[in-house]
């Protein structure tokens, strides 16, 4: 199996796009799954994301014993064959499943050591919550940073004081990585995220919990430009 060197470019008409094999990219909605408040649960939540187009996957999981976060990041794996999928904190799970790479934040693994162990093709995402981080994370070699929160958020417990929008704006003035933003996002306010820089958002709680996770993705996929897929 080739495995894709965790490189990005940005551009107008593809900012943060892999350079990698199958197409893959960080540009519009970025699906981070959330079993405490899903209405269905992360394997339907999983597919109906990735028929909304979503070009990267998050599992995130903190209330699963190590085994049963196991079988089931095995399964999103396989389900994510041609999108990116990337495992929140955990660098041991994400090695076990095959993932494309992790998302730390600032209490989890130091990115150093987060490398030699995955080694250097694997994409390394990190949590940034000022310039200053950002601009570190740069300098070590991650492939992209996620900003949060932007507002005030409830999804994520200790999230910090809201950075806002102006963050991103300080961000892509300073920095080449993609920046994913996340943190009380909706649709009320999600426009001021995309016209701020950001080349991809998450926003959780307003997606998992909606009857069909599909047409609330594509809401948001929409500000960036792509368009709804056929029924």
């Amino acid at each position: 199996m080739k495995h894709c060197p965790p490189r990005f470019y940005q551009g107008d008409e593809g900012a943060g796009q892999s350079t990698g094999c199958k197409g893959r990219g960080m540009r519009g909605y970025y699906f981070i799954t959330d079993a405490a408040l899903s209405r269905a649960g992360n394997t339907s939540d999983v597919k109906c994301a990735l028929k909304a187009k979503v070009e990267v996957v998050q599992y995130r999981e903190k209330n699963k014993s190590t085994e049963e976060m196991f079988e089931e990041a095995l399964q999103l794996r396989k389900i994510c064959k041609d999108v990116l999928f990337l495992v929140n904190d955990r660098v041991d799970l994400a090695l076990s499943v095959g993932a494309d790479g992790v998302h730390l934040g600032a209490a989890d693994l130091p990115y150093a050591i987060a490398r030699k162990l995955l080694g250097p093709r694997k994409i390394i995402g990190l949590t940034v919550h000022t310039l200053d981080e950002a601009i570190e994370a740069e300098r070590l070699g991650v492939q992209y940073v996620g900003a949060s929160p932007i507002f005030r958020t409830d999804t994520k417990q200790n999230a910090g004081r809201p950075v806002g929008v102006e963050l991103i704006r300080k961000i892509k003035g300073c920095v080449s990585l993609p920046v994913i933003a996340i943190g009380g996002i909706d649709l009320s306010n999600a426009r001021q995220v995309v016209a701020a820089g950001a080349d991809g958002l998450c926003a959780i709680s307003c997606v998992v919990t909606k009857q069909d996770v599909r047409i609330e993705i594509e809401k948001f996929q929409e500000l960036f430009g792509q368009k709804k897929r056929c029924l």
